[in-house]
């Protein structure tokens, strides 16, 4: 789907350069910003390096088991059927820990791997749990409790005060992740 999209974004651009006579700054944009692009990839892959390394030394030194069993209240909550001590719930506490650091791509990985333990769990093969649902709703909605990655993105862009967006954050992730939460716990079981 979004490989159709972009084509055709791409489409378009060069259609409306062909036909507004502005070949030359379409061509101009396409190879500044390509070349912004690799800048920015590289200044953003410390900081998820960083944070990804630090979730693996999490899961060896057994800090997931912790923040699992810290995280076993909600976990009981959102995710009724589910065992506490069950693969699935440390991946997904691991995921929500990345999510609250603000660490955008580096919790896909780990939001992955917990899907997959979702599906090991699921009765109905192919067709996604209601903890499957909620998993995206976190993962989606993602409370930030540090806007890591907005962070960098904004310091990279001359921001001299990276972090003052924090109330913002705070604010409207608790909003989106509370509706979504209700939503998804209104919406389970619904439709079987």
């Amino acid at each position: 789907m979004m490989s159709w999209l972009f084509t055709g974004m791409l489409v378009f651009s060069l259609l409306f350069g062909i036909l507004n006579g502005r070949m030359e700054q379409v061509s101009i944009a396409a190879v500044n910003d390509c070349s912004n692009a690799v800048t920015l990839v590289i200044q953003l892959a410390g900081v998820m390096c960083l944070w990804s390394g630090l979730m693996r030394i999490a899961e060896s030194s057994d800090l997931t088991g912790k923040l699992s069993r810290l995280f076993q209240p909600v976990m009981k909550l959102l995710f009724r059927r589910l065992p506490v001590d069950s693969k699935a719930t440390k991946a997904i506490v691991m995921n929500l820990t990345a999510n609250l650091l603000g660490l955008g791509n580096a919790a896909t990985p780990l939001g992955i791997a917990a899907m997959k333990e979702l599906e090991k769990t699921s009765q109905r093969k192919g067709v996604a749990s209601d903890e499957m649902a909620m998993l995206v709703v976190l993962n989606t909605a993602s409370l930030q409790l540090i806007p890591t990655t907005t962070a960098a993105l904004r310091l990279a862009n001359g921001s001299t005060a990276p972090m003052e967006i924090l109330p913002a954050v705070w604010l409207a992730s608790s909003v989106s992740i509370l509706a979504g939460i209700l939503t998804a716990k209104f919406l389970s079981g619904r439709f079987r």
